[in-house]
């Protein structure tokens, strides 16, 4: 019986997914720079004597209230504006479900099993730390979370050249980290539900679906019924970012003949940058704005909730994205990129500690009653945040040396044509190309060699 064959953990995407997932990061880079602006703008104004004004503009309310739609300013940015956040990570999920990684199950395999055990440790951790210290255990998912574009952010702050492997194994990571959250959200956290306006809803989704199976097109059309099955979710009870979710879900990611891009990569396109430049940014305006005296600080490491939610992110996110992704290349044979070691993994693991953005939301939902604990844990959440980019930046500075050097490889094009050589030397036109070169150096050497001949073969002859 021939041996299993291995399979290459982190090993390098093809030429078009690689292109794809640097654009993106690209953008949610930017978008992260701006996310932790807008994070460090809210806790100045939480803890100078601007707080007044800040807590006045988060508790201005203002909407329809006939419509269940009369909402204070920070709920509007944790209902509405992360709605286009989850509406683009449903796009994501779909295009690694039909494109992306995510497509070969035996290649998803290993991200996916990191992102649950990543998932899973960290509400351990909690549930260790909350229950041998008596406190409540309906923040277990606080800490579930990754939060991408802040982990973008930080590499581009320590200006951390990391690999593409590792930057597209931490955007899967994400991705995979987004659909547990959106389960999470759904699943354990609706309570009471209005089954009218969600059947309603459930209407709007089936005929934004048909509307795009018939290839329908224009914004006018499907932003104000997006915006309908939006408000008929909220009044439901189910979490409104759902509706995103589910949007994102329905836009076909294949290309049909005459189409040079599919619905869904026009559609992220325009939504990215509006995604991870204003409406994550603004939530993170009026959802990072915790009070930080020495007693705050101190509570959060005091306290068992808090401190679960700390040590989940520093210490379960790391354990269990490292020990999930040792135990699946453990156990399907494959083999680590030659060009990485494991602690490569365990730096990535460490950076996937960065909660914020869900984290965040999650926190407002698990302590919705106790609005003293839900500042704490967002308190909590900065911190093991804040703790784990510090500690995952020291790691990747470590091999900062090595990482430049593989993205240097990566990136060059000595031909100047567009493709990197390292695509390039895998393809049968370059080696079609190489040997031509070679045989007309070969022939070049034959005819110098030649002409030496005559010219010996003269000199040397009768006179």
């Amino acid at each position: 019986m021939a041996a299993p064959t291995s399979r290459k953990f982190l090993g390098r995407q093809s030429l078009p997914e690689r292109t794809f997932i640097t654009d993106a990061l690209r953008t949610e880079t930017v978008g992260g720079v701006i996310l932790l602006v807008a994070a460090i703008v809210a806790l100045i104004l939480a803890n100078t004597p601007l707080s007044g004004f800040y807590g006045d503009i988060k508790d201005f309310s203002f909407g329809p209230g006939a419509l269940h739609l009369h909402l204070p300013v920070a709920s509007w940015a944790t209902d509405g504006l992360l709605t286009i956040f989850f509406f683009v990570a449903g796009i994501e999920l779909k295009r690694e479900l039909v494109a992306g990684e995510l497509r070969d199950p035996k290649a998803a395999a290993l991200p996916v099993i990191a992102a649950v055990c990543g998932m899973a440790m960290p509400a351990i951790v909690y549930v260790t730390v909350s229950a041998s210290g008596g406190g409540s255990l309906t923040g277990w998912a606080v800490p579930t979370a990754t939060d991408i574009a802040f982990a973008l952010a930080v590499l581009a702050v320590i200006g951390t050249a990391l690999p593409a492997a590792l930057r597209a194994f931490l955007l899967t990571l994400a991705v995979v980290d987004d659909l547990g959250a959106i389960l999470i959200i759904a699943v354990f956290f609706t309570q009471h539900i209005n089954f009218v306006a969600l059947g309603l809803s459930f209407a709007g989704l089936a005929l934004f679906w048909l509307l795009h199976h018939k290839g329908v097109r224009g914004a006018w059309v499907y932003v104000p019924l997006a915006v309908v099955i939006w408000a008929l979710m909220h009044a439901s009870g189910v979490h409104a970012t759902i509706s995103g979710v589910a949007m994102g879900l329905m836009l076909r990611c294949t290309v049909r003949e005459g189409e040079e891009h599919s619905p869904a990569e026009r559609v992220e396109h325009r939504m990215r940058p509006l995604s991870a430049g204003l409406a994550v940014p603004l939530f993170a305006l009026f959802a990072a704005g915790v009070p930080l005296s020495g007693n705050a600080v101190a509570d959060v490491f005091t306290r068992p909730e808090t401190l679960g939610v700390v040590l989940g992110l520093i210490v379960g996110k790391a354990v269990g994205v490292f020990g999930g992704s040792w135990c699946a290349a453990r156990f399907t044979r494959a083999e680590l990129n030659e060009d990485l070691v494991w602690a490569d993994v365990f730096a990535v693991a460490t950076l996937a500690g960065i909660g914020f953005t869900v984290s965040l939301l999650i926190g407002e939902l698990a302590f919705v009653g106790d609005p003293t604990l839900t500042e704490e844990a967002k308190a909590a959440v900065l911190i093991g945040s804040l703790c784990a980019a510090l500690l995952a930046g020291i790691l990747l500075k470590l091999r900062n040396t090595k990482y430049q050097r593989l993205c240097q490889e990566e990136e060059r094009d000595e031909d100047m044509d567009g493709i990197p050589d390292v695509y390039e030397l895998d393809s049968p036109a370059y080696h079609l190309r190489m040997a031509a070169i070679h045989e007309a150096k070969a022939a070049e050497h034959r005819r110098l060699a030649e002409v030496a001949a005559a010219n010996d073969s003269g000199d040397d002859g009768p006179a």
